[in-house]
């Protein structure tokens, strides 16, 4: 199983502001120079985020992004969950002819949410806590992150 660049980046986009200290906002330009993902791709990805609560989008002058809650709230198997399409294969009778005898999608199903639960286990807090070298991979390159914060200025 593969995630979708989508879910990919979704999760790299909150790990970056739960990075930030907390309320902290942020902007779409600075978190895709950080990942080097294109605008349009990390727009509808944040507008998603948004959408389920886990992206806090401020408008006006000094608006931007931030964390809908808590990092210590968000479940990475939430995240996955309102990102990703989980069907692993189309068992529609339209598609496939064995599906009324077929017992795959019931293995499948079990992967899935045994993938889940084990994603469940962690929050997005446990991908910041004490992790030294995420802050410095995400923060020392200072062409990306301090020379967008001067061009908006």
């Amino acid at each position: 199983m593969q995630l979708t660049s989508f879910t990919d980046y979704g999760l790299r986009a909150l790990i970056y502001m739960a990075s930030l200290p907390e309320g902290e906002l942020t902007n779409i330009s600075q978190v895709t120079e950080v990942y080097g993902v294109s605008r349009n791709h990390m727009v509808k990805i944040i507008n998603q985020l948004s959408r389920e609560g886990l992206v806090d989008a401020v408008r006006g002058k000094n608006g931007g992004i931030r964390l809908g809650r808590p990092a210590h709230t968000i479940r990475l198997g939430d995240v996955v969950r309102v990102m990703e399409p989980l069907s692993l294969v189309n068992c529609s009778p339209e598609f496939c002819h064995i599906t009324p005898a077929c017992r795959l999608k019931l293995v499948l199903d079990k992967a899935v949410k045994s993938f889940l639960q084990e994603l469940d286990n962690h929050t997005l807090a446990d991908m910041i806590v004490d992790n030294a070298g995420l802050q410095t991979l995400l923060f020392s390159n200072p062409p990306s992150i301090s020379a967008t914060k001067k061009k908006e200025e």
